[in-house]
């Protein structure tokens, strides 16, 4: 029998694979999630999160150059107050001399290109850990209530030099809330990166103790997606969509990858997805136990994310996979 179609004649050597590579990497499709708490001096690691560290105000600017050097897209930063300024309105969150304020205004000072990420939630900012302001009998999260609260929030990012809010409560209306408070007051031009499809998953165990940002009664399923829905998900992106969101996001990453899919499919913005700490701490498990090469275990989990239909990846392998595509190996 004679072979005409062989398709391992394009596989033959690595120049040629590289040609006709469907999917790519690149530094400019990568976000790199910062943990910023209070305090002077701080720079320690995450116990369930090795190679991560939360960083204080004043250290935070040198990490952001290397960041930027790596030539990564951006970061997002998420803020971890002092747990005695924490109250049931998450009021730190908030505030213009608050601590993700002065991290923004530090970081402007710092970087010029890196894209300036801030989350807008509550949690890490109430001392109940959810994220909104509750009513009682039973405790619940007030939807409506919660909007003008996040809508402060990022406004305040605005101010501070945010380029992009990312609002991540999963509160019904949030974007129009927060898109119509931003354009009041002239800020026409932040961006609104939606959590628009954010499930309510077991992968955020390290980010909670990371972020202390633990509830500390009952769990998120009243507001985070059911992990069962795949419709629903779609539904979450067009209203989002509707309401002004300018990117929408799909959390977490490789275990939603038919939703990532469904999502490109039905969205003409850009699409993000965030490997979430979960998904990192377990890789990384994998890998100190020698389970799982690093490197290509890494490339090929972020490629299946891309292939799924993500532009934009929110990772904490950020950084040392731009470092690895600069010294132009990774692609091989």
């Amino acid at each position: 029998m004679t072979l005409t179609i062989r398709p391992r004649r394009l596989r033959t050597s690595p120049r040629l694979r590289r040609m006709v590579r469907e999917t790519r990497l690149e530094p400019g499709q990568l976000i790199y999630p910062m943990f910023v708490r209070e305090g002077r001096g701080i720079r320690e690691e995450i116990p369930s999160m090795p190679g991560q560290f939360r960083y204080s105000v004043d250290l935070l600017g040198q990490e952001l150059e290397r960041v930027e050097e790596l030539e990564i897209a951006g970061v997002m930063l998420f803020g971890i107050p002092d747990p005695s300024e924490k109250d049931a309105l998450g009021t730190p969150g908030y505030l213009e001399d608050g601590l993700i304020c002065r991290a923004l205004r530090e970081a402007r000072a710092r970087v010029e290109d890196l894209l300036l990420i801030a989350d807008v939630c509550l949690c890490e900012y109430t001392d109940h850990g959810h994220c909104g302001r509750l009513l009682e009998d039973p405790p619940r999260v007030d939807n409506d209530g919660t909007l003008e609260l996040l809508s402060k929030e990022a406004l305040a990012y605005a101010r501070a030099g945010a380029h992009v809010v990312a609002p991540s409560d999963m509160m019904d209306g949030r974007v129009g809330a927060i898109r119509k408070s931003l354009d009041s007051a002239g800020f026409q031009e932040t961006a609104i990166l939606s959590y628009a499809a954010k499930y309510a998953s077991a992968y955020y165990g390290p980010f909670r103790e990371a972020a202390e940002s633990a509830p500390s009664f009952g769990d998120r399923k009243s507001y985070q997606m059911d992990p069962a829905n795949a419709r629903e998900a779609v539904r979450e992106v067009r209203l989002d969509l509707e309401e002004g969101a300018d990117m929408v996001m799909v959390k977490p990453a490789l275990p939603y990858l038919d939703i990532i899919h469904r999502v490109r499919r039905m969205s003409e913005v850009p699409v993000a997805a965030y490997q979430v700490s979960g998904e990192f701490s377990a890789l990384c498990a994998a890998f100190a136990q020698g389970w799982l090469n690093r490197d290509q275990t890494v490339r090929e989990t972020l490629l299946s994310i891309r292939r799924a239909g993500a532009d934009i990846l929110l990772t904490y392998f950020a950084c040392e996979v731009a470092d690895r595509i600069r010294r132009g190996d990774w692609n091989e």
